[in-house]
C-alpha cells in the first residue's frame, strides 16, 4: 500500500513513518510544511529507504495537493498535519483555524476529487484516515470515560479546531461517500517529542536545573499513551477499521499531572546520577493555570481492542524511563531546537500560583 502521510515530520507522524518502514511493506509519501515543530532528523534512523518519498508543502495548497496525488497515486491518506499545542492556540488561534480547519477542508476536497477518478477496484480500497484527539470531548468529571459516542465539547481553540476537522471528515463521508476512518487519541509521549509539551519540558528543565513548571495545583488528570503504541494502533485502524467508524486510542495510564512530573523526576534521579540537580523534584514550581484547562481526560479503548485486537503495551513507568533515557542519549536532536529558542515556553511560566496551590 502507498500511503500519503501528512505531517510526517512531526512527533506522531515521524513515529508512524518509522514504524511503517521498519515493520510493514507500505510505501510512504511524507507531506510536511516543515513548520517550527517539524524535524526531518526524526526520520534519520530509517532513511534512506526505497519505500519513502518526501514532499514539502502546505495542506492548504490545493494545486500542490492535486499534483502530489497525481504523481504518487496513494492508496490511502493518513492525515496528521495540524497545529497541536494548546498553549499556542490560546496565544494565537488564527493559525489553528487556518491549518486544522481550512487545511483539512482543502485536503478532503483534493482526496475526494482523486478518489472519484480512481478505477473501481482502487476506489473501493481507498481510505482517508483522520487522526484526532480526545480533547474534542472536553473535560470529564471524577469518573467515567470518553467513548466513540461522547458528545463534543471542546474548550480551547486547539480542541475546537480539531473538533471542527473531525466533523468535516464525517460530513465528507456521509455527503460525498469519501471512505474515511477517524481516530481520537489520548496524550502521546515518547522520543522525538518537540520540547514545548509537558514531558520534554520537564525532562529538559530538570537536566538544566531550571524550574519545572506545573499548571495550577497539578491535579489535572490525563491518560498517557506511548507514541509507539499509538503508531501500531493507527496502522491497525487504517488496515482493518470499518469505513465511517471512529476508534478511540488510549494508554490506560491515568495520572495527575503532578504525579507524572514526580515520576519523571524520579527517573531523572536514577538515570542521571551525576546530575547536580538531584533530587529533581525540588525544581517543581507551580505556575498560574492556563485558561480553560480541562480537568480530566480518560479514554475507553474497548472498541479498538474488540474489533481490531489492539491494546497498549507500554505502562507509564516503563514509558517514562524509556523517554527520559532517550532524551539523555540524544542531545544532538534536542539541543539545536533549544538553541534556536523555539521551545521550552509554556504560558504562565514564571508566575507563581496562588498560595496553597500544589499542596497535594
Amino acid at each position: 500500500m502507498r500511503i500519503l502521510v501528512t505531517g510526517g515530520a512531526g512527533f506522531i507522524g515521524s513515529c508512524l513513518i518509522r514504524h511503517c518502514l521498519r515493520h510493514t511493506g507500505h510505501r510512504i509519501v511524507n507531506l510536511d510544511k516543515l513548520t517550527y515543530a517539524a524535524d526531518l532528523r526524526s526520520l534519520d534512523e530509517v532513511l534512506p529507504s526505497d519505500n519513502y518519498a518526501f514532499e514539502q508543502g502546505d495542506i492548504s495548497d490545493r494545486p500542490l495537493l492535486d499534483a502530489i496525488f497525481a504523481r504518487h497515486q496513494p492508496d490511502a491518506v493518513m492525515h496528521l498535519a495540524a497545529e497541536s499545542h494548546v498553549d499556542r492556540s490560546i496565544d494565537g488561534p488564527a493559525q489553528f483555524i487556518e491549518t486544522n480547519i481550512g487545511g483539512t477542508y482543502t485536503l478532503l476536497e483534493a482526496a475526494r476529487a482523486y478518489h472519484q477518478a480512481l478505477p473501481a477496484d482502487r476506489k473501493a480500497a481507498f481510505r482517508f484516515h483522520h487522526v484526532s484527539t480526545d480533547e474534542v470531548f472536553g473535560s470529564l468529571g471524577a469518573s467515567g470515560f470518553f467513548t466513540e459516542t461522547s458528545a463534543y465539547a471542546p474548550n480551547s481553540p486547539y480542541s475546537a479546531s480539531k473538533a471542527s476537522s473531525d466533523l468535516l471528515v464525517r460530513a465528507w463521508h456521509h455527503t460525498f461517500g469519501l471512505p474515511v476512518v477517524t481516530s481520537n487519541c489520548s496524550n502521546n509521549y515518547g522520543p522525538y517529542q518537540f520540547p514545548e509539551k509537558l514531558i520534554p519540558v520537564v525532562i529538559l528543565a530538570g537536566l538544566s536545573g531550571k524550574p519545572i513548571p506545573v499548571y495550577g495545583d497539578g491535579a489535572n488528570i490525563r491518560d498517557w499513551l506511548f507514541v509507539e503504541d499509538h503508531a501500531r494502533a493507527l496502522i491497525a485502524i487504517l488496515e482493518k477499521g470499518r469505513v465511517g467508524e471512529t476508534y478511540n486510542v488510549g494508554g490506560h495510564n491515568e495520572l495527575r499531572n503532578i504525579d507524572l512530573v514526580r515520576t519523571i523526576c524520579r527517573a531523572l534521579d536514577d538515570l542521571a546520577p551525576a546530575s547536580n540537580h538531584r533530587p529533581h523534584e525540588k525544581l517543581i514550581t507551580f505556575v498560574t493555570d492556563r485558561p480553560g484547562h480541562d480537568q480530566r481526560y480518560a479514554i475507553d479503548a474497548s472498541k479498538i481492542a474488540a474489533e481490531l485486537g489492539w491494546r497498549p503495551e507500554t505502562g507509564v513507568e516503563d514509558g517514562i524511563r524509556r523517554t527520559v533515557s532517550w532524551y539523555l542519549q540524544n542531545e544532538w536532536w534536542w539541543r539545536p531546537i533549544r538553541d534556536r529558542g523555539t521551545s521550552g515556553n509554556r504560558l504562565g511560566l514564571g508566575e507563581k500560583a496562588p498560595a496553597g496551590a500544589g499542596a497535594n
